[in-house]
């Protein structure tokens, strides 16, 4: 049976097993992270205490991600998925433990994010470079990252939604404990999966060599470099809602772990419908336009959201942020993986993965300290705005951007879709 257009790259069964077992486990992930996310605020109290766990569990993207980049170019990626997946479901063992014995504290919970996030410094990218790996024609790619950000944002919907139904039923501890077994999925379908041995790539001895070489490529072309830079402000600025969300459950809306789950959910379904429609594409041709209104729109709905006085307010606001965000990021990624040469593809992942989720962090640690003054609402409409400039200005060299685009999409022979280049 042919399967619909949007859905085409699910008819290899490589893929299929990637999605399932990427799917299942993200939606432990974030039973695990709601749980997280409520036990360090009601052990501490503090936002900067939930902006420091935030943090410590993105910063390795920011540090350690580039040069995991180099790394994944010369490793079979699936061996990396699987150690990094191994590594996280050690994580919740030990995090279980503590929970179970009555031991857990605050500092705690931030350690277990820095070794889990130490993990995903390598997991994210690794995973971007394999998608290309379970296809076998290249022109299907940008509909299989479409679909992959779509899997994982539905985990992102109905994971928040999942966990703070079972940490405010059973309690957090069940939440680690349910993410363990979850985590079994992706180990389980990466052993199923079957690809070309990996055929180490001799390079430059030098790791700072094969790093700036990446470099180079993604920044030294004007678009990409545009695009990057858009994306790595709009995630220091928008992404850092993420920490703030336990304060706005509680001190703004009143309400407990179930209205942090439904804050995250509402996320989590915006950007699902916005993965919807990338996936509806038939290729990449407009997607920097997407990718500069997106940004823009994301700012002015979490200035809205931010002083939202009704919860049922704020979460359309919350659910249109959200979709815009990940069209910004998630076309950024559909580009650079859709033009960037094989020998170079785990290098540019990185520097998306750093762009995406390594500014998070300290956008999160920023707008920790910054509540902790001025309030959770203040500090976060200070951060949007400041998005919503950086999108002003991508908008300011549009005409160059597409300018220096038009001649490689004609080299790649990429046809035109509806006038939007």
């Amino acid at each position: 049976m042919k399967l619909p257009n949007s859905l085409r790259a699910l008819q290899h069964r490589n893929f299929r097993l990637f999605i399932v077992g990427q799917g299942t486990s993200q939606i432990g992930n974030w039973v695990q992270l709601i749980a997280t996310s409520w036990l360090v605020y009601t052990l501490s109290g503090s936002t900067l205490m939930l902006g420091l766990a935030a943090f410590s569990l993105q910063i390795p993207m920011l540090v350690i991600t580039p040069f995991a980049g180099v790394f994944l170019d010369r490793l079979d990626v699936r061996r990396v998925l699987f150690a990094t997946n191994s590594l996280a479901m050690l994580q919740s063992m030990v995090m279980l433990a503590l929970m179970v014995s009555g031991h857990i504290e605050a500092w705690h919970v931030v350690m277990g994010n820095a070794v889990l996030g130490l993990g995903n410094a390598f997991d994210a990218p690794a995973r971007q470079a394999l998608i290309s790996k379970l296809l076998p024609d290249r022109q299907e790619l940008t509909n299989a990252i479409a679909l992959n950000s779509t899997v994982m944002n539905g985990a992102r919907f109905i994971g928040p939604m999942l966990g703070g139904l079972v940490a405010a039923t059973f309690g957090e501890v069940w939440s680690f404990a349910v993410n363990c077994v979850m985590r079994l999925a992706v180990l389980s379908a990466l052993r199923a999966t079957h690809i070309a041995k990996h055929v180490p790539r001799q390079g430059p001895s030098s790791i700072l060599k094969q790093l700036m070489a990446g470099i180079e490529y993604a920044y030294g072309f004007f678009p990409s470099k545009c695009a990057l830079v858009l994306l790595a402000v709009s995630s220091f600025c928008f992404q850092s809602y993420g920490s703030l969300m336990p304060w706005f459950a509680s001190e703004r809306f009143h309400g407990d772990s179930r209205t942090l789950g439904l804050l995250y959910s509402s996320a989590g379904l915006g950007a699902v419908c916005g993965m919807i429609y990338l996936a509806s594409r038939t290729n990449i041709r407009g997607l920097f336009k997407v990718i500069g209104w997106n940004a823009g729109v994301a700012g002015l709905t979490l200035i809205a959201f931010a002083f939202s006085e009704s919860l049922w307010l704020a979460l359309p606001m919350l659910f249109v942020s959200a979709l815009s965000m990940m069209l910004t990021a998630a076309s950024t990624n559909t580009v650079l993986q859709s033009i960037v040469p094989d020998e170079l593809r785990g290098r540019v992942a990185a520097l998306y993965v750093m762009s995406f989720l390594g500014m998070s962090p300290v956008g999160s640690l920023c707008s920790g300290w910054l509540a902790d003054h001025i309030g959770g609402q203040n500090a976060l409409a200070i951060f949007a705005a400041s998005g919503l400039i950086a999108a002003l200005v991508y908008a300011y060299h549009f005409k160059q951007i597409r300018a220096d685009i038009l001649p490689l999409y004609a080299a790649l022979e990429i046809p035109p879709q509806d006038k939007l280049d």
